[in-house]
């Protein structure tokens, strides 16, 4: 079975990870860290392509907390891109980012919410805004396609100018849901 994303005409008209990637240009990030991801694949391109941004594959979410503490350290901005069911691989290790008051920029594609197919990814999907919270994590929600770089900019700022956890979610309405079709 192959996974496919299935998107609406409004989401094809406006490239919402372009313009994500244009704000994170703007606010200077320098690093990107992901596990790979359906719905972050052409914002990880993005930035696998610009020449003055350093890509880096994760085995794991949390190790992307790690890097930006480094990020930080070593004078330079960065942002985690991960699905919604990588939060809770993070939970432990987002008291580093309070503990040593370095700024960490996440940006999190929601699963779990209206039309997903995945049973499996509906509980982590539905805590995640939650268990952010509790964690310390300012949420701010992108749903909105017009939206996508001055929301991705005002969540940007927040994590860098406060020295703050912040996490963009990005609605499964926006990445579009996957539909699990027999590859032929």
């Amino acid at each position: 079975m192959q996974g496919k994303i299935s998107k609406s005409s409004s989401a094809e008209a406006i490239d919402w990870p372009a313009a994500i990637h244009r704000a994170l240009k703007a606010q200077r990030v320098r690093q990107v860290s992901y596990v790979p991801d359906a719905g972050l694949k052409r914002l990880i391109e993005l930035c696998h392509a610009d020449k003055g941004m350093a890509a880096v594959p994760l085995t794991t979410e949390e190790e992307g907390i790690g890097l930006a503490a480094g990020a930080w350290l070593g004078g330079e901005r960065s942002a985690l891109l991960m699905q919604s069911s990588g939060v809770g691989n993070c939970i432990n290790a987002l008291s580093l980012a309070s503990n040593c008051a370095f700024p960490l920029l996440m940006l999190v594609t929601m699963r779990g919410e209206t039309g997903e197919r995945n049973p499996w990814q509906v509980p982590m999907g539905q805590a995640t805004p939650e268990a952010l919270r509790l964690a310390g994590v300012r949420t701010l929600r992108h749903g909105n396609l017009q939206e996508a770089s001055a929301v991705a900019n005002t969540a940007a700022k927040a994590a860098f100018e406060e020295q703050s956890s912040v996490a963009l979610l990005i609605s499964q309405q926006l990445i579009g849901v996957k539909s699990f079709e027999e590859k032929r």
